[in-house]
């Protein structure tokens, strides 16, 4: 075996290890935030499911909240083929939000198939909207259970700790980033928007359609400026050439 020979050898042997190693970490259960999920405000986050098994499928999720920060609005959003059940629990201490006192909080959501499930070599994201996130903690542990058709079940419930090696089920984290200067997230401000607009009702639909019309107007405009500007190129080019075959 000549050099070229065995180096083609062990660069594939090196990037095979490679790949085996990190196969594990994608195949997580993870939770990821649509945007940003800052300290005080609201957000949209996903919990990506995939499928780590070869003969068999996913069809139950079970996350599981935590209760050392109660949240006090937690909305899955549909995902056809699955049901959600949502569990809440009482709250020892009360929170405060918006004005209003919240005694009860959502401690699980349990997503079910309900025709779906998640094959082999598949994954499926299950979106919710959280709020209001703590102030007081830089991340929330979202410990959850994953179960095939077979009965197997998984339990991503281990919390990881800093500096030490990622544990062989790690639970799901959501890190949460610097309070923004109105207290809101990016979920939030979608919130308060579609609030606007169900409040202002029929009056908030003219603005919206005289907004429109502007803004089909402005680009129109744009259109016709720009193919004036080509036309008018065209025709210096071709006064040019005329004048140079006459020339001739």
């Amino acid at each position: 075996m000549n050099t070229f020979s065995r180096l083609t050898v062990t660069a594939g042997i090196a990037a095979s290890s490679v790949l085996l190693l990190s196969v594990p970490a994608f195949a997580h259960v993870s939770v990821q935030p649509q945007g940003e999920a800052a300290k005080g405000g609201y957000a949209t986050v996903n919990f990506k499911v995939p499928n780590e098994r070869d003969s068999a499928s996913t069809v139950k999720l079970e996350v599981n909240l935590p209760t050392e920060h109660p949240l006090s609005s937690v909305m899955p959003q549909p995902v056809p083929g699955w049901k959600a059940a949502v569990t809440k629990a009482r709250l020892a201490k009360p929170l405060t939000v918006h004005g209003k006192q919240i005694t009860e909080a959502v401690t699980k959501i349990t997503w079910t198939s309900d025709g779906g499930k998640i094959a082999p070599g598949e994954f499926q994201q299950f979106p919710v909207s959280l709020g209001k996130l703590p102030e007081d903690t830089d991340s929330l542990v979202f410990k959850a259970l994953q179960t095939y058709d077979n009965k197997e079940v998984v339990r991503w419930i281990e919390e990881p700790k800093e500096g030490a090696a990622e544990p062989e089920n790690p639970a799901p984290v959501l890190t949460l980033s610097a309070a923004t200067g109105d207290h809101h997230g990016g979920g939030a401000a979608t919130d308060d928007k579609n609030a606007k607009g169900h409040q202002g009702g029929e009056h908030g639909d003219g603005g919206s359609e005289s907004a429109a019309a502007a803004s089909g107007s402005d680009t129109t405009a744009r259109v016709l400026a720009v193919v004036g500007i080509a036309v008018g190129v065209a025709g210096v080019a071709f006064g040019v050439l005329a004048g140079r075959r006459r020339t001739s």
